[in-house]
């Protein structure tokens, strides 16, 4: 940078500033350098041989000197402060209601880290701004070339740091409350995109911005702008509205504390800007002077090298990565913008009432694309001539004036003002609130108190929003809205945009498509009712196909079924939905960048779920259920299916060992309903029965695993054993694995002890007495309600066990001492509920057996496992008979050589001619009905009957 000199047009304020600096600051150093400094941009801006147009963005202001000046000048180029790699996307606004925003996706990243994915920019744009007029007035110009010259979306985050942000940077300057994005489904349009800031002003630094706040008597700098710089710069000329944002702009980039990445990201912006507009000036021939640079008055004060069209100074743009970009524009609002860039709630809300009041005060005619939905329309009239353009005049110091003078005081509009006293009252008794009209006398009396107590001539929004608050709103809001916010529904609401048809992605298009049978206007914002009779209409059916694949992929407020289900085996004749695609249009845009169909997304998707690094089995059978449900395609169900087999496999845990049971245990009962088992689900058993087997014996000791995990192994291994040993699994596997466990917690030793018993390996009867043994000893009696929980979870792999749970847990009420007893119950409870849930109907309908119905009968109700058993009648030896026994006796060698061989002692025992005997009620019936032992006895002889 040059010294500073006091030739040129401000040669005389540079010297009146730096006198003040050395009278007032005492010094002429740091105060001297920033104001000096400040005039050199203007006058190092001013003086390009490019002319720099400085706007701020959303600014009523800006909009109205950029309407001017291209009236005006009228030029040939234009070079817009925007992602060069939008442009294609700007001709597609005359499609769309504003505001909107222009976007840049990518879901697959190449060259960025994974975890930055998805990645998003968005523009939103304004009527009410100066970038949405001059992409207007170039559109609809022939002849007039509009170039955007900033950085691509991927040198966006290029360029952005691979660390933490510095807080200076991260946080919002000035950190006050109401700067916080405000709350709902409006606020979240942009999600969580980056902002390109066009023209952003806030001051970086949080003590400047502060001071402003206090002195200024606002609360927010979206207040402090509107107070002291859109109002006095509404009606001012070109040129001084140029220098004083210049002059703001410098004042702000001075400021910035030096050395953060943010002001190393804006230098490079800049010299990525001047690089694009002297390579295109070179390329096409243009004039300078039929040109026009719209940027940001914090560009427009840049210092860097590159600056100006006679800088040589080389600046390399690197290539842009693999990664693939997709655009579109999706749908903005007011609050979506004041969100995203930290404005003041219902800010961007009064810039859009200021600008269509300045606009009918000043009776310009601002650009606007043909065929723009919304707004107002031009009708009648015939089409002025353009003015012929004026010649550029010379730079003259217009900022001594300005800032040497006050703005003209507006004057009290006090027929504004009782229209918004009225309105405002009424907005609050349809609300709820008990307004009246001594509420709106009060309102009107308070702004002006408030305007002039903060030295205002004449009440602003905000004074009035503070006014409406104080006098309307009590203790209590009895509506969903409070009066702040009837306040910005006052000035002009939030305005919400969309994207027209043939604005859309093809995907979008082809849902509004096919869904048109329904016979609803889908864009609307409202939530519609849409009644799906499928016996009656069966040309619905691709209609509701289409309904339950969005729901899986859109948001869930976005279609929501009312009536009718989709699941295995199973599909409504009635249907009923709640549609609010209109609210819902980002998504369903971002979904269009991810194929072209709506089948084609899910299926990506789906593949996407079972390939990706946190895939487990579940999670592909969960897949393989969606692809049955949604997608008829036997070939992705089979693909699926492999991957679950290929998933279960390789894990090394058993948390998802419940999710996999009840997944699998429903794909089998569809399959066979419906045809012979797949391949993958014979795979997925064998391979499960083999895998958890291994697993089972770490299972049982390892504290990480749960009952519930356990308990689920269990249940996949008894309950798909006849499956898998008719596959050719090894029952010897099941043994081994159970001989091998040795649990130590009490709820696993109790599935243990029920898993022996479903092998055949615990009786019931020694299982009872073990369990007595626990409820008789009074060292364990504390643990026992884990035994309890244990045989509770057992119910899944053994259901037969549920008699004896109840007997069990019945005992243990009856037996366990209280100080045990009623501590253990809650968790008893929360335990069923949140683990076993689905076994408790099991204990119900158990118990419900066992119990009596009736409370007279239960006093005298001995419990089964409480009777007395009654003794085993004497076994009487009885003596074969028939011809197998009369051979042996007739000869006895044999059977006597090897009763002496065994080592057997003992002699022939006679035949009790009464033990043979038949007993009467047999012969009875045999005498009764000799036909049958006929019969036999001749088939036995074989002659026919």
């Amino acid at each position: 940078m040059t010294a500073p000199t006091t030739a040129g047009p401000f040669g005389a304020l540079r010297e009146q500033l730096t006198a003040a600096a050395g009278a007032f600051a005492g010094s002429s150093g740091a105060v001297s350098e920033i104001l000096a400094g400040m005039v050199d941009d203007v006058d190092r801006a001013l003086g390009e041989e490019l002319e720099i147009f400085p706007v701020c963005h959303h600014s009523p202001a800006s909009a109205l000197a950029m309407v001017r000046r291209l009236r005006a000048k009228q030029p040939k180029v234009i070079y817009l402060e925007l992602c060069e790699d939008l442009q294609p996307l700007l001709d597609e606004l005359r499609n769309c209601r504003l505001p909107v925003a222009v976007q840049a996706f990518a879901s697959e990243l190449d060259g960025f880290p994974a975890d930055w994915g998805p990645l998003s920019v968005v523009a939103p744009i304004t009527e009410a701004s100066a970038e949405y007029q001059a992409v207007a007035y170039a559109l609809e110009t022939p002849g007039v070339e509009l170039v955007l010259v900033d950085r691509s979306t991927d040198h966006v985050f290029q360029w952005s740091p691979r660390r933490p942000a510095d807080d200076a940077d991260a946080a919002p300057a000035g950190g006050d409350v109401e700067a916080a994005a405000p709350a709902g489904e409006e606020a979240a349009l942009h999600g969580d995109a980056v902002g390109v800031e066009i023209g952003d002003l806030r001051p970086r630094f949080a003590e400047l911005e502060a001071y402003l706040l206090h002195h200024g008597k606002v609360r927010h700098w979206s207040e402090w702008w509107d107070q002291y710089v859109e109002q006095p710069l509404a009606d001012a000329d070109h040129d001084t509205y140029r220098q004083v944002m210049v002059l703001i702009g410098s004042l702000f980039r001075r400021l910035r504390p030096a050395g953060s990445d943010r002001q190393d990201r804006d230098e490079d912006r800049e010299r990525y800007m001047w690089t694009r507009m002297r390579q295109h000036l070179a390329a096409s021939g243009a004039d300078p002077a039929d040109c026009l640079y719209v940027c940001g008055a914090f560009h427009a004060a840049s210092r860097v090298e590159q600056f100006g069209l006679r800088a040589d100074a080389p600046f390399e743009i690197t290539p842009r990565t693999g990664t693939r970009w997709h655009y579109g524009l999706i749908p903005s609002s007011h609050s979506a913008i004041e969100a995203q860039f930290g404005l003041a709630p219902g800010s961007v809300s009064i810039a859009a009432a200021t600008w269509t009041k300045a606009v009918a005060r000043t009776g310009l005619s601002p650009f606007r694309l043909e065929g723009q939905r919304g707004g107002r329309t031009r009708t009648g009239g015939r089409r002025r001539a353009a003015p012929t353009p004026v010649p550029a005049a010379p730079v003259a110091d217009r900022l001594s004036g300005y800032l040497a003078q006050p703005p003209a005081a507006q004057g009290l509009d006090e027929a504004e003002l009782r229209g918004w006293c009225v309105d405002i009252v009424r907005l609050a008794r349809r609300n709820g609130y008990l307004a009246s009209t001594a509420d709106a006398i009060a309102v009107f009396e308070t702004s002006i108190l408030l305007a002039g107590l903060r030295n205002r001539a004449r009440p602003t929004p905000y004074d009035f929003a503070d006014a409406a608050v104080t006098c309307i709103e009590k203790d209590v809001v009895p509506g969903r809205r409070d009066v702040r916010r009837l306040c910005e529904i006052l000035f002009g609401g939030d305005r919400v945009g969309q994207v027209g048809y043939e604005a859309l992605p093809p995907l979008a298009r082809d849902v509004h498509d096919r869904l048109a049978p329904l016979g609803l206007d889908l864009e609307k914002r409202t939530i519609q009712r849409a009644l799906v009779d499928l016996r009656a209409s069966p040309e619905l059916v691709p209609c509701s196909d289409l309904l339950w694949r969005l729901r899986h992929l859109l948001p869930r407020d976005a279609v929501r079924p009312i009536m009718g289900e989709r699941r295995l085996g199973h599909r409504s004749i009635q249907e009923s939905w709640d549609l609010a695609l209109g609210r819902s249009q980002r998504a369903l845009i971002e979904l269009g960048y991810e194929g072209v169909t709506v089948e084609q997304v899910l299926e990506q998707r789906l593949r996407r779920a079972v390939r990706g690094p946190d895939a487990t089995a579940s999670v592909a059978l969960e897949a393989v259920e969606d692809a049955i449900r949604l997608l008829d395609s036997p070939r992705l169900v089979d693909e699926l299916g492999a991957r679950a087999v290929e998933l279960l496999a390789a894990e090394r845990t058993v948390d998802d060992a419940p999710e996999v049971l009840r997944r699998i245990r429903r794909l089998l009962a569809h399959h066979r309903a419906t045809g012979p088992l797949p391949a993958w689900c014979e795979a997925f058993v064998t391979t499960g029965y083999a895998h958890y087997c291994t697993l089972l014996p770490t299972a049982f000791l390892d504290e990480e695993s749960g009952v519930r995990q356990v308990g689920a192994m269990l249940g996949f291994l008894f309950g798909m054993e006849s499956l898998a040993l008719s596959l050719g699994c090894d029952r010897s596997q099941l043994e081994l694995a159970v001989a091998q466990s040795h649990p130590e917690a009490p709820a696993k030793v109790a599935l243990l002890w029920a898993a022996r018993h479903q092998l055949g390996l615990l009786a019931l009867a020694e299982l009872r007495e073990r369990c007595a043994a626990l409820l008789a000893n009074p060292l364990v009696v504390p643990a026992f309600p884990q035994y309890l929980s244990g045989f509770v979870q057992a119910l899944e792999p053994v259901p037969g066990l549920a008699p004896f749970v109840v007997e069990v847990m019945s005992s243990a009420f009856a037996r366990l001492p209280d100080p045990v007893l009623l501590p253990w119950l809650p968790t008893l409870i929360t335990t069923l509920r949140e683990h076993g849930a689905e076994l408790v109907p099991l204990l119900v309908r158990e118990a419900g057996r066992t119990f009596p119905g009736s409370l007279p009968a239960l006093d005298a109700w001995v419990p089964p496992w409480s009777r007395p058993a009654s003794p085993p009648a004497p076994a009487v030896p009885a003596v074969a008979s028939g011809p197998v026994a009369g051979l042996l006796s007739g000869h006895p060698e044999a059977v006597d050589a090897v009763a002496a061989l065994l080592g057997c002692d003992g002699g022939w025992r006679e035949e009790d001619a009464t033990a043979s005997a038949a007993p009467p009620e047999l012969t009875a019936l045999l005498s009764a009905h000799p036909e049958t032992a006929d019969a036999v006895a001749a088939l036995l002889a074989g002659q026919p009957s």
